[in-house]
């Protein structure tokens, strides 16, 4: 019983890799560069989800010694957050560090510093962004060109002596292409639009947390 389960499994396996491969075959060549497509839009996504992630950007930790910062200084417990700062493991970590580097200062001109840092975080943080825009604009645009060039080998087949193979390939390739193009673009949009969105709402919390830093470093030294 098991090894008929065995070779069913293996049976259903290479079936589903041989559907697949016919997919992609009747695609015809513009199925390479959406292949391509596919996997930098896939890296892309995979880049995003690991570089915007709470450990590197904003540890729940710190952010909690960031907000108590003023209570820490009064309880003379504010050693290992400098040492977290000074480390600088998280967008957090460095742009406290310019606050603190600039601490007794005027909290404008401590507040003009840390802008100045965060224009370079910033980009950092859309960074893999541009790829993919990219690959929501040529995906469906290399779909579309391989419907124009399985149009063509349709009308090529039209005539008096029509080919019915070479016409059903056109159509094979103009819809497989077309459906490619679009599944790859997809996904990218809606992970577009997600880590755009988080993109904001961890700016929004940087800046708020910066900002209570700011205050509290532009009155005093943390050591005073």
């Amino acid at each position: 019983m098991l090894h008929y389960f065995y070779h069913l499994l293996a049976a259903l396996e290479l079936g589903g890799l041989g559907n697949a491969w016919d997919f992609l075959h009747k695609g015809g060549i513009f199925m390479i560069p959406l292949g391509l497509t596919s996997v930098a839009g896939m890296m892309a996504i995979l880049y995003k989800f690991l570089s915007l992630s709470s450990s590197r950007i904003i540890p729940k930790s710190l952010a909690r010694d960031v907000s108590e910062f003023q209570q820490r200084i009064a309880a003379d417990r504010v050693e290992p957050v400098l040492a977290k700062f000074e480390k600088g493991e998280s967008t957090l970590a460095r742009l406290s560090a310019v606050v603190l580097e600039h601490r007794g200062l005027p909290r404008s001109e401590i507040i003009q510093a840390v802008e100045s840092a965060a224009r370079e975080e910033t980009v950092h943080l859309h960074a893999g962004i541009g790829v993919l825009d990219t690959v929501i604009t040529i995906a469906p645009l290399l779909g579309l060109l391989g419907t124009a060039s399985g149009l063509v080998l349709i009308f090529q087949g039209l005539g008096d002596n029509s080919d019915h193979l070479a016409i059903a390939r056109g159509i094979a390739e103009a819809l497989t292409t077309t459906i490619f193009g679009l599944a790859i673009a997809v996904p990218c949009v809606v992970a577009h639009g997600y880590f755009i969105r988080r993109i904001e709402m961890l700016t929004a919390r940087l800046e708020s947390l910066l900002s209570s830093l700011s205050a509290v470093c532009g009155k005093s030294s943390p050591h005073a």
